[in-house]
């Protein structure tokens, strides 16, 4: 998978800019604040519709413009997309001129496997961080798993008014307990599969990144009796399920669901050990960078080509071991990476000066 060209217009710091990257590895150096992650920012919204940073779409139009463009062509071992997303009171995108019936059908002509400042929150922060990660996972693995999150997400909403309403009525509770309970399990069911994909690869990833061989495992730890063991779906159903009547009392209460995927916590274990108290600050460096090179082998194996690498300021957050490790480890994919300072980055590759809204 290669990106062929981006154009920007009125994206974030550029109001106009157009790249021809190498199919190789491209070293976008300049200081912070010129405008670096933001290409990045573009490339993978263009695979996902939406922010990586979790920026409101308002935020990426440039200023005093109504309606921020991003342009791309992709070629694939399948074929050619040409991609072109619309950012502005509506949102538009189009691919090879017409109208995609899902966001999540993006997936289906570019995929980017992110490596960011941020990600040691996956190990180091709370539940939703670890969840996101690993719905976002799932999501490259399988794209209509995006459509369950939001079947779930739907769900949890309507269960939530109806709480929150005067005197809910307990036959309709019981209704929407139902509802969630289904595509509670599809959901739960799609990470499950997800998690064993990315597991199958991280032990080894993370032996070569940080020198040891040390045994990680996915804990998933809920108030309702999930599991990432081989569960059948109906079982993952009847379990949340009875969860949920269970929690009536105190969801009306409390005028909230409380128990179900939303509220589950995948725990990274490292030896045995919750990396999230129990490792070193090296140690769980390279378990977040060993779960997004495991996750971008799990995605290469599924979908049989490797997604475009994009690696934000990265190399810099490292000591001298890691980044020889990390750039040892890296696939030869189209590569993206960010940097303030070039001689941090120990791969040689396509230069390009960012800074004064424009890149050359």
């Amino acid at each position: 998978m290669k990106l062929d060209w981006l154009e920007l217009t009125a994206f974030r710091s550029y109001g106009r800019a157009r790249i021809e990257p190498s199919a190789d590895v491209n070293v976008f150096v300049g200081p912070n604040g010129s405008g670096k992650t933001n290409l990045l920012e573009a490339v993978a919204y263009l695979s996902r519709a939406k922010s990586f940073r979790g920026a409101p779409d308002e935020l990426l139009i440039g200023r005093g413009s109504g309606e921020a463009v991003i342009r791309a062509e992709v070629s694939r071992k399948d074929g050619t997309s040409r991609i072109e997303v619309s950012i502005g009171p509506t949102r538009k995108v189009l691919v090879n001129g017409r109208r995609p019936s899902r966001f999540s059908d993006l997936l289906d002509h570019l995929r980017v496997s992110t490596f960011l400042p941020d990600d040691l929150d996956i190990v180091k922060r709370g539940p939703s961080y670890r969840r996101d990660f690993l719905d976002d996972t799932t999501a490259q693995l399988w794209p209509g798993f995006a459509g369950d999150l939001k079947d779930f997400d739907r769900a949890l909403r309507q269960r939530n008014a109806l709480l929150k309403s005067y005197r809910p009525d307990r036959f309709t509770l019981q209704v929407w307990d139902d509802r969630l309970s289904q595509v509670g399990a599809r959901l739960m069911e799609r990470r499950a599969r997800g998690a064993r994909l990315l597991l199958d690869h991280v032990e080894d990833v993370y032996r070569r990144i940080s020198g040891t061989a040390s045994r990680i495992e996915l804990d998933y730890q809920s108030e309702w009796g999930g599991s990432l063991e081989e569960v059948e779906m109906e079982e993952l159903r009847t379990r949340l399920k009875e969860s949920l009547e269970r929690r009536h009392r105190a969801d009306l209460e409390r005028r909230q669901t409380s128990v179900g995927p939303h509220r589950d916590d995948p725990v990274l274990l490292l030896d045995g050990l919750p990396a999230r108290l129990a490792a070193s600050q090296g140690e769980q460096r390279s378990l977040v960078l060993s779960l997004r090179l495991a996750a971008h082998e799990a995605v290469t194996e599924a979908v049989g080509q490797m997604p475009i690498l994009l690696l934000d300021d990265v190399f810099s957050e490292l000591d001298a071991s890691r980044t020889v490790a990390l750039a040892a480890a890296l696939p030869s994919t189209q590569t993206f990476i960010t940097t303030a300072r070039v001689e941090d980055v120990p791969v040689s590759g396509t230069r390009w000066d960012v800074g004064e809204g424009g890149v050359r």
